[in-house]
């Protein structure tokens, strides 16, 4: 693995298996280091330098700037999601979310529109520029949904699907890994480490909320997660407040922080009318709501760009 000074190989299998010593000394080897983490790739033991993913067409996320991603829960109808996707272009967006599978708790709910969906999002991409992100939901779908999307999202209700995060890691699209409901940092940096092993380095992790005690919202969002990621793995990781909290007043002020925690972005709902929206309505900002948050963030980063650094 290349960085800005040297070249790391990892050797990876059983632990205890080989002896670092036998490596130091040979030409060209400054040292060996057994990495100790039960995740071994996208530990900082394997290391250092911070993961930078590279989008199609040349969006980064992870370069020290801050990256929106903004849309409606799921893809309802063209004009709904055109419309999503002007808003979020106009206002300074980097990536379109939008759901076209759905996995919802009831089966009675709405559960997206499927390739019609991924079309739908493919045409806002043409007429804005967007990059795209959506869930895949199984091993099946995978090559649809990398033929519409720039970046795949595996779902929090997925995160430990063994199979799903192996499949996705045979292809080359990003990856958006959400944390799971109950998973700790471990948990979660061993589901990327799935996606990793299998070749694909190119992981975004996800902070949305995980289940608390608390009635006052829809799940507890744990933003020292974003510290502590940066210190034990190179991956970058962005935070979701809308999912975390299920409540439009409190995403905005849960976003700023999550830029004072160090994230590399933020994932936001939005919808032109979130009262007729088919999922999420309650959470997620309309577009005046949204540009006010814009301009915020924006505010946000610049003065944070100004300050020294002080995770690595």
């Amino acid at each position: 693995m290349g960085g800005r000074s040297r070249t790391a190989v990892g050797i990876v299998g059983n632990d205890g298996a080989v002896d670092p010593g036998r490596f130091v000394g040979m030409p060209g080897v400054s040292e060996a280091v057994p990495v100790s983490k039960p995740y071994k790739q996208v530990s900082r033991e394997w290391k250092h330098e911070a993961t930078i993913v590279e989008l199609p067409g040349g969006a980064r996320i992870g370069d020290g700037s801050v990256t929106v991603i903004a849309g409606p829960c799921a893809v309802e109808s063209r004009e709904q999601i055109h419309a999503a996707a002007e808003i979020v272009h106009e206002l300074g967006g980097h990536v379109l979310r939008g759901g076209a599978f759905k996995p919802r708790s009831s089966p009675y709910s709405f559960q997206g529109l499927g390739e019609r969906g991924l079309e739908l999002l493919a045409a806002a991409k043409q007429a804005t520029g967007l990059k795209i992100v959506t869930e895949v939901v199984a091993a099946v779908d995978i090559e649809l949904v990398a033929r519409y999307a720039d970046v795949l999202q595996i779902g929090a209700r997925n995160m430990q699907n063994f199979h799903l995060l192996s499949a996705v890691g045979e292809q080359p699209r990003p990856v958006l890994l959400k944390r799971g409901l109950m998973a700790t940092v471990e948990e979660l940096l061993l589901a990327a480490e799935y996606v990793v092993s299998e070749g694909n380095p190119r992981v975004v992790l996800c902070e949305r909320g995980v289940r608390g005690f608390g009635a006052h919202a829809r799940y507890t969002l744990d933003l020292s997660i974003v510290p502590a990621i940066r210190e034990s793995s190179h991956l970058p990781v962005i935070v979701d407040p809308s999912h975390a909290t299920g409540k439009r007043a409190f995403v905005a002020p849960l976003a700023r922080a999550a830029l004072a925690a160090g994230a590399d972005g933020v994932m936001i709902e939005t919808h032109p009318d979130p009262q007729q929206a088919l999922c999420d309505g309650h959470q997620a900002l309309d577009p005046d709501e949204f540009a006010a948050l814009a301009a915020e963030l924006r505010a946000l980063a610049a003065h944070l760009s100004a300050r020294p650094e002080t995770v690595t």
